[in-house]
């Protein structure tokens, strides 16, 4: 937990940017107050997002706010699935950015690239992505990540790259070994990395988890 002080200093910090335009549209204040604290956890992480800064934010008072969010985890809860949303669109992107063609085997590899580039570009929001959940399993949070994960797999033994056997929960295996690589890095756990050290330990993560995945009878074909 964040003492007071602490919390009351990273607010003053992290509110200091001003709102878009200062303005909601009526109706709208819950919405911006999501986006608010989404964009406080991007340069703050979770402990950044509290219901004042998010009110300072957008330019209410901090009793307007409480009407939408009673506390500081019902914020936090709203941001953590804001945050899971831009994941996912990242994750989307890169697989967009890759051949039309490309089989689930390189869809797959390009989605856990597009993991571990969010975790690197918006360090704060990716934290904020796996918290404020009231749950440890993430097939019922609003994850359409995981979801997309979990597409995939099943692709992966529909096209005989995965043997069906190995298919229940692969794909927290795959996840943890993703999420892994990207919070020692982000964290500083692997020391001061350069560039080219960087990409080799993420390529060797991602081929790491293609290969453990192939374990199908058509896997030596992709």
């Amino acid at each position: 937990m964040t003492p007071t002080g602490a919390a009351s200093k990273k607010d003053t910090q992290t509110s200091a940017k001003p709102a878009r335009d200062g303005r909601y549209h009526h109706g709208d204040l819950r919405n911006a107050l999501v986006l608010a604290a989404a964009e406080l956890a991007e340069n703050g992480g979770p402990e950044a997002v509290t219901v004042r800064a998010a009110a300072r934010r957008v330019g209410v008072t901090p009793t307007a706010a409480y009407r939408h969010f009673t506390n500081h985890d019902q914020l936090l809860h709203a941001a953590h699935e804001q945050a899971q949303q831009s994941l996912f669109t990242a994750m989307t992107e890169t697989v967009a950015a890759i051949d039309p063609a490309s089989d689930a085997v390189g869809r797959l590899i390009a989605i856990g690239r597009g993991y571990i580039t969010f975790a690197l570009r918006e360090p704060g929001l990716f934290r904020t992505a796996f918290c404020g959940s009231d749950t440890a399993d993430p097939g019922e949070w609003n994850s359409p990540a995981f979801d997309m994960l979990s597409a995939l797999l099943d692709e992966l033994v529909a096209i005989g790259y995965t043997d069906p056997a190995h298919r229940p929960d692969a794909e927290v295996a795959a996840w943890a070994a993703v999420h892994g690589m990207a919070s020692l890095i982000i964290e500083g756990a692997m020391g001061d990395l350069d560039a080219g050290a960087r990409e080799a330990v993420i390529d060797r993560t991602l081929s790491m988890v293609r290969i453990g995945l192939a374990t199908g009878p058509r896997a030596g074909e992709y």
